[in-house]
């Protein structure tokens, strides 16, 4: 009897010992991120918003994160659409990310709304529908950008950023993608707050820039330079840094699983 109680005794323990053991482990975070592509908005003969201050800005916001994200993560593979003042075509900045099979893309920018000053704060786009009005006006305002691009009727198949129904086309292109990029838009507007900037959160509009790429994408607006509250804060070197940073902390929390 006592040795039967024993072999419980000793049974019990080891069963304990190993339960503890286990609820003390935790499992390993896995990096799924080998290679993002940073695409900085306009460049060169295209000047962005703000009388050419938005290439610029985003120019700035673009390389700030890419070095924060080498020098946290080494392993992963930092593909730049534009590092100077260049002019890219749209298509080619998606076929940058394609080619190179990135895993995640990220689009720079910075807004403006010419009927209203009082407009401020960050805005982070994933490909679909325009909800609203103004989304269909950003978008076509960013799209724009493609006539500055020989034969662009040609190489777009007849798209016109002029066109609202032409937007439609755009629409469900990244769905494969959706979930994704609208997780990591998500993670970016919550660390915008927390670095003590205004989100105005999540939407959807149809760029150009992330139509083609084949991978989950989003597009980043960082801030109204019609809004002297954000002009003032991007022009800073401190306010562009926060913005890099919390893009990055949202890439941190992104990139764990």
């Amino acid at each position: 009897m006592v040795l039967k109680n024993l072999k419980f005794l000793i049974v019990f323990l080891l069963t304990a010992t190993v339960f503890a053991t286990l609820s003390s482990w935790k499992l390993p975070e896995f990096e799924h991120v080998k290679t993002i592509v940073l695409d900085a908005g306009h460049g060169g003969k295209d000047p962005g918003a703000g009388n050419g201050k938005e290439k610029k800005i985003a120019l700035d916001i673009t390389l700030r994160l890419g070095r924060k994200i080498k020098a946290n993560y080494p392993n992963v593979e930092v593909i730049y659409t534009r590092d100077r003042d260049i002019f890219v075509p749209l298509h080619e900045r998606a076929a940058i990310a394609n080619k190179n099979k990135a895993d995640l893309f990220i689009s720079v920018h910075c807004n403006a709304n010419g009927h209203s000053s009082k407009l401020s704060g960050t805005e982070t786009y994933v490909m679909g529908l325009h909800k609203t009005e103004e989304n269909l006006l950003l978008a076509k305002s960013e799209n724009s950008a493609i006539l500055y691009e020989d034969n662009y009727t040609r190489t777009y198949k007849g798209y016109n950023p002029k066109s609202p129904l032409a937007h439609i086309m755009l629409a469900n292109i990244q769905n494969a993608y959706m979930k994704q990029s609208m997780d990591f838009a998500s993670k970016i507007e919550r660390n915008i707050n927390k670095v003590g900037y205004r989100s105005r959160g999540v939407k959807q509009a149809g760029f150009i820039v992330i139509w083609e790429t084949t991978m989950p994408s989003v597009l980043v607006e960082t801030g109204y330079l019609t809004s002297p509250t954000d002009l003032k804060f991007l022009s800073s070197e401190s306010g562009r840094d926060k913005i890099a940073t919390a893009v990055f902390r949202a890439f941190e929390e992104y990139n764990k699983f």
